[in-house]
């Protein structure tokens, strides 16, 4: 018999707890399972989530879900873990030079792309401008964790991925704001408020949101050292709940909870706090059970047999926003810090939308605006139909663009007492087919003091190098470093990835003079094997 949740249905009982819990687990299972065919396929796993949702439906299995209340409830809920993973997880030297053009591409940016679909929606779907402008916004917001999920093997620079990170961490945070006063408006137009009131609102609401963030991660850091240092597994609990508290406190004073809950993250997870891999595995655990969840909950929520009226007006907002609103935007923001005109182009194409705007899809109507339930339709309809096209594309945009790096780095979650108590990290390194780090001897990296090279991979086995091992082609290398020193390490493999051995630390001299310092350095390599065979005869 079909069982639902429905905002005029019956209290949930203890009689459905069993079939809900069995509902669930199953697709929990499959949602884990799907992880793996998304990798395969190059498809975002949001998609197969969403896949889920329809398929247990009640157009599927029968299961009803109609309330766009409790969605919208559920879905600020996962938002907030999401945003709390991705702040614990982001290194701030990885981020530091992307921060100032992604907060301008996360608010006037944005502001660019609303207008943009607006007008497209005004003059194309005849829409009134209210309700364009409630489109654009809706459609404003981008989701990093859609285009990770597809370039997960792609090794791309970090001017690149800190910024779609710190994009994506930034841009919530305003979006919510500019919907939730746009809905307003249109559920109650002659109690608008101007527009210069709004703009004043929405810039209190970011500041003193950041300001409390800031404040609880700051404090909470302390309080976690001394309160719960001892246990990795409620120190981690305890620092989840302070991105939850910065979200509540900041809430609480009627500013932004988003923008509070995302920099009290980051702050915490870059102060160098106790048991990092423990706070990163159970936020990533935590974080992926709200992804699964929320887009299987949007699934559910869509009535397939609504969505075919909406396909081609999907089309029409999509292409205006890929094509047009999206590199205008981007072109707007960074115009200022001289960012690279691949790199633009690539933005452009990585701007793909997931499950903010579709949870934002359900605000207009929960707030009482009127002619506005095919919103959901809209969105949803063009979220599933351009992941489609931009996300299998992804890497081979990046190929041709010619930003794909030749090597990758990236962190391990190990969880050992001697590398917590030594403030030691590890890194894994893979050497690309261009990368110089072929043919260079494992001394000559020239590690900073408290890094090293512990293990090499070739063809499937490990082994510990010698200081005289030649680094090959596939090979991947284990570096542990000291927390103080990993910055720098990593900064070292870059720099003899791109210029070979004898790559400075600055690397000003560019390239052609690394060429000839390495021509030169196999000379003298050359002097000294000849010179070493001489000794063995």
């Amino acid at each position: 018999m079909p069982f639902g949740l429905s905002s005029a249905g019956a209290a949930f009982t203890l009689h459905e707890l069993t079939p809900a819990l069995l509902v669930g687990s199953v697709v929990l299972l499959v949602s884990v399972a799907a992880v793996r065919l998304s990798t395969k396929s190059g498809l975002p796993s949001l998609l197969l989530y969403l896949g889920i949702g329809l398929v247990i439906g009640e157009a599927g299995f029968g299961i009803r879900f109609d309330s766009g209340e409790l969605t919208q409830v559920l879905g600020y809920s996962a938002l907030i873990l999401i945003l709390s993973e991705g702040g614990l997880s982001t290194r701030w030297e990885g981020i530091r030079r992307a921060v100032a053009p992604a907060a301008v591409l996360s608010t006037v940016g944005v502001m660019v792309s609303v207008v943009v679909v607006a007008l497209a929606a005004r003059f194309v779907l005849h829409l009134d401008w209210d309700t364009a402008l409630l489109v654009g916004a809706i459609l404003s917001s981008t989701d990093a964790a859609a285009v990770f999920s597809v370039l997960r093997r792609v090794p791309l620079p970090r001017r690149v991925t800190g910024m779609l990170e710190a994009e994506s961490g930034f841009n919530d945070a305003p979006v919510v704001i500019l919907v939730t006063a746009l809905a307003a408006r249109s559920a109650d137009p002659a109690g608008a408020d101007p527009w210069w009131h709004l703009l004043g609102l929405a810039v209190f609401e970011l500041t003193v949101g950041a300001a409390i963030g800031l404040a609880v991660g700051w404090l909470g850091a302390q309080f976690m050292r001394r309160a719960a240092s001892g246990s990795s597994g409620l120190f981690s609990l305890g620092v989840v709940a302070l991105t939850v508290l910065a979200y509540a406190a900041a809430a609480s004073v009627h500013t932004s909870g988003f923008i509070a809950c995302y920099l009290a993250a980051l702050l915490l997870g870059n102060l160098q706090l106790p048991h990092r891999p423990a706070v990163q595995g159970l936020s990533t655990a935590l974080g992926w059970l709200a992804q699964i969840g929320l887009f299987v909950l949007l699934g559910l929520l869509a009535a397939p047999g609504h969505m075919w009226s909406q396909v081609l007006p999907a089309i029409v907002i999509g292409l205006v926003l890929l094509l047009v609103a999206r590199p205008l935007s981007v072109l707007v923001s960074v115009a200022p810090f001289r960012l690279g005109w691949r790199d633009q182009v690539f933005l452009s194409w990585a701007g793909l939308r997931g499950a903010v705007p579709v949870v934002l899809a359900t605000v207009p109507a929960t707030m009482g605006a009127r002619g506005v339930d095919w919103i959901f339709e809209l969105v949803f309809v063009l979220v599933v139909i351009f992941t489609l096209v931009q996300g299998p594309t992804l890497p081979w945009v990046a190929q041709r663009l010619g930003i794909v790096e030749d090597h990758s780095t990236l962190d391990l979650a190990v969880e050992a007492t001697p590398l917590e108590e030594l403030g030691a990290e590890v890194i894994q390194v893979t050497v690309g087919p261009a990368s110089r780090l072929h043919g260079v001897d494992v001394f000559e990296l020239r590690l900073p003091e408290g890094a090293n090279v512990t293990l090499v991979v070739r063809g499937g086995e490990g082994f510990v190098p010698a200081s005289n091992t030649v680094i090959r082609r596939g090979d991947q290398l284990l570096i542990v470093a000291t927390a103080a020193s990993r910055a720098r390490a990593e900064k070292r493999v870059r720099a003899v990835s791109t210029y070979g051995r004898l790559a400075g630390w600055s690397e000003k001299g560019g390239r052609e003079q690394a060429d000839g310092r390495e021509a030169r350095g196999r000379w003298w390599s050359g002097l000294r094997a000849a010179r070493t065979l001489d000794g063995k005869k």
